[in-house]
């Protein structure tokens, strides 16, 4: 169906044939005497090397390859060529491959079909009804047929032409994950590489899919044994490589991603993003560098550092570029007697594509003490900056500054905040370091009060740059937090082995005008361009297209098109459920399509009481989980919502205070992430009060402690004890209550 056995950028040369470069043709130029011996190293090291230094010629006439007899066994380099293409940033823009469509993970379509002369006639072509999983992810698409994967990796394939499924794949990831379905969602992205379709899973295994087919090819465990981890995040892929890491907050680990071969899924290389035991040597010499910055017995915290989500590429010079998590626990008084920088955790860090060995990193957060994660999505552009032209990569994490960076050596450019930062007053260019004020670290068991807050002033959801205006377009949030550690005993700290949060923190939310807003933002100038407020603190993943759009989804559930030049809205659709999963653009013959996901995941600080989730009717029983694809030619219709909100009669039920007073603490502890904070659910998981099953003491044991519902998503809880079901199931009888008066008052 694709990739090097049927592709409109492949003409008549590969394989026996020898095919040449059809309808995207590549400029191959080495423009120095340096370019052309790095060419020639690179070229004789083991592995399927293709490209080491490109540009595209103008008008697309001519073709050049260097290094094709240099190419050793592994994949053919007409097949890394074929795919590679497509991940361009200067293709035709037909396909949307990857997680950011290509390398440099802009988010960006060059497509002009659907413009501002256009939008108007933008409307529904097909819609597909969903799961009740996890859907807030996005989708790919390669020649014709929409790939996606909902809940845990539940990976779809969907004629775009009709909206017909075609096949779908299930790793059945629920059933084997144990312990670590306690803390994750589901998938946000996969990825297609040479007619295969490549999805991470929750218990850890990196799975080929055919693209055709939908048979599975090869699968690998990624995760080391019994490790708390999961995998949430996209893979990535480039040079006949898929590349991954995975998630974790909830127990001893240490990060690191690894480097597959596509074709058999044969291990080639791993980076570990912090330093191990001293005592058992270190697998590199920059390791041994890194651990210098750390103090006390870190490894035995593990160091955290994980590569969850960001992840970029740079055909040029074979670099592919990471982001790393916050270290564990996020206090570094406990992780490391409150002293060094521990590298790599809250980083950028460049590696050889071909080795994985060490390039350069950036630390955005020294000695990270505020779950500032770096994981944010990078987006590499050539940007103009001082009458030169320079190679960078943009990053707009967590902690509430843009970055621009020299991607070719880590040279900061510049810095500023683009939200509300108060944990420093700036970051020094000429160190590269935050000038933070004494009160940030919470010193002498005082309270720091940081913006932005633990969740950040940027998520998960991709922001996205266009090359065409030069802006970037940011799905920010503005939100305070109050942190403290002055009840933590830091040479007592135990790591918890159940899975559950603990940070080593304490913290509670600040006060203060808070908001989220969709930010169009100039990296030269690093000032906003223009910014619109969002109707929740939450909001969706963004798309930027040529034709000077910015597509956007947000929790009221309005699919939204603005002007990427000045803001101002062209079009909407009501999707009659909340979007937060980012859209993508493509081609179908001559047919431009805009595809997105209904539906929420597990954006649990979603909700602010029950009055907030009625508004945009956030039950999750009710959610429409949906495809939505949309075209100049779409006649489509949704059709109407039903919303109903019935609690179940609990004529046993009588006031225990008391006894659902300890279930809250239970209840926050290991059901809030998912179930929703009070109670009051809002994501996949279902809301607790409208449930049956706490109405019965034996069913109840039978999901929460026995794992009767493991093939669906819900953890079992074997350790709970008699007292801890009755005191948790108390404390959900006692919400479902409040919620019937609360129901019997409003409507």
């Amino acid at each position: 169906m694709s990739g090097s056995r049927r592709t409109p950028y492949m003409g008549g040369l590969c394989g026996a044939g020898r095919r040449l470069l059809g309808r995207l043709a590549l400029l191959i130029r080495v423009r120095t005497r340096n370019d052309e011996r790095q060419a020639h190293d690179l070229g004789t090291k083991p592995g399927p090397l293709w490209i080491v230094r490109y540009r595209l010629s103008g008008q697309l006439a001519k073709a050049g390859l260097i290094g094709l007899a240099l190419v050793v066994p592994g994949p053919s380099w007409c097949t890394i060529a074929s795919s590679t293409t497509r991940y361009l940033d200067q293709s035709d823009g037909r396909d949307w491959p990857g997680y950011g469509r290509t390398f440099s993970e802009q988010h960006y379509s060059p497509l002009t079909q659907v413009n501002h002369a256009t939008i108007d006639r933008l409307n529904l072509d097909w819609s597909l009804d969903l799961g009740p999983e996890s859907s807030a992810t996005q989708p790919i698409e390669v020649d014709g047929t929409l790939f996606f994967a909902t809940g845990y990796s539940l990976v779809h394939a969907v004629d775009v032409r009709t909206g017909k499924l075609l096949w779908k794949f299930d790793p059945k990831a629920a059933e084997v994950s144990g312990l670590n379905l306690r803390w994750g969602w589901g998938s946000r992205g996969i990825a297609w590489w040479d007619g295969k379709i490549f999805t991470p899973t929750q218990d850890g295994r990196l799975i080929a899919i055919d693209a055709s087919t939908g048979q599975q090819e090869w699968s690998v465990q990624t995760l080391e044994p019994n490790m708390p981890a999961f995998i949430s995040g996209a893979p990535r892929i480039f040079g006949g490589k898929v590349i991954i890491g995975f998630a974790s907050d909830t127990g001893a680990v240490r990060g690191y991603v690894t480097a597959y071969d596509a074709s058999t899924g044969r291990e080639l290389w791993r980076f570990y993003t912090v330093p191990g035991n001293p005592a058992d040597g270190f697998e590199s010499p920059i390791l041994k560098r890194a651990a210098k910055t750390w103090a006390g017995e870190w490894w035995k915290f593990g160091g955290g550092g994980t590569v969850w989500n960001a992840m970029a590429y740079d055909v040029e010079t074979d670099t592919v570029y990471i982001g790393t998590g916050n270290g564990y626990p996020v206090n570094r008084r406990v992780r490391s007697r409150g002293q060094g920088d521990n590298w790599f955790i809250a980083s950028i860090i460049a590696l050889n594509g071909s080795t994985g060995e060490y390039r350069w990193h950036y630390q955005v957060n020294p000695g990270e003490s505020w779950d500032y994660d770096a994981t944010m999505d990078i987006e590499l552009a050539d940007l103009l900056i001082r009458g030169k032209k320079r190679k960078v990569l943009l990053q707009a994490p967590k902690n509430g500054f843009f970055y621009v960076i020299d991607r070719t050596n880590g040279q900061l450019i510049s810095a500023e905040p683009f939200a509300k930062v108060t944990w420093a007053k700036r970051i020094d260019l000429r160190t590269g370091r935050p000038i933070q004020p004494p009160s940030s670290q919470f010193p002498n068991g005082s309270v720091a009060r940081i913006w932005p807050s633990i969740g950040g002033a940027h998520g998960w959801p991709p922001m996205a740059y266009s090359p065409m205006l030069g802006l970037a377009y940011i799905p920010m949030m503005d939100s305070g937090l109050k942190i403290w550690d002055r009840d933590i005993d830091a040479s007592r700290w135990k790591v918890p082995s159940d899975r559950r949060f603990d940070a080593a923190i304490e913290a509670a939310p600040d006060k203060g005008e808070d908001g989220a807003y969709l930010l169009a933002w100039n990296p030269i100038t690093q000032k906003a361009a223009w910014k619109l407020a969002r109707p929740t603190h939450s909001n969706g993943g963004v798309l930027a297209t040529a034709g000077d759009l910015v597509f956007q989804g947000t929790v009221d559930g309005l699919f939204k098109a603005y002007s990427a030049s000045d803001g101002s809205t062209l079009w909407q659709f009501d999707a009659q459920a909340p979007i937060f999963a980012p859209p993508i653009s493509y081609q179908v013959g001559d047919v431009q399509y805009v595809t997105v996901l209904t539906g929420l995941g597990t954006q649990s600080a979603l909700v602010r009481g029950q009055a907030h989730a009625d508004k945009y009717h956030l039950n999750p029983r009710e959610q429409a989980r949906r495809v939505l694809t949309f075209s100049l030619r779409g006649a489509a219709t949704l059709p109407p919502t039903i919303h109903s909100s019935l609690v179940p009669e609990d004529p046993t039920y009588r006031s225990t205070k008391d006894v659902a007073e300890l279930g809250r603490t239970i209840y926050e502890m290991q059901c809030s992430r998912c179930h929703g904070w009070q109670v009051v659910a809002s994501i996949h998981a279902p809301d607790l009060r409208r449930s049956a099953i706490p109405l019965s003491d034996s069913a109840f044991a039978a999901v929460v402690r026995d794992g009767g519902l493991a093939a669906r998503g819900m953890p079992a809880f074997s350790e709970f004890s008699a007292d801890q079901l009755r005191e948790l199931r108390e404390y959900i009888r006692t919400a479902a209550a409040d919620l019937q008066a609360y129901e019997a008052e409003h409507r």
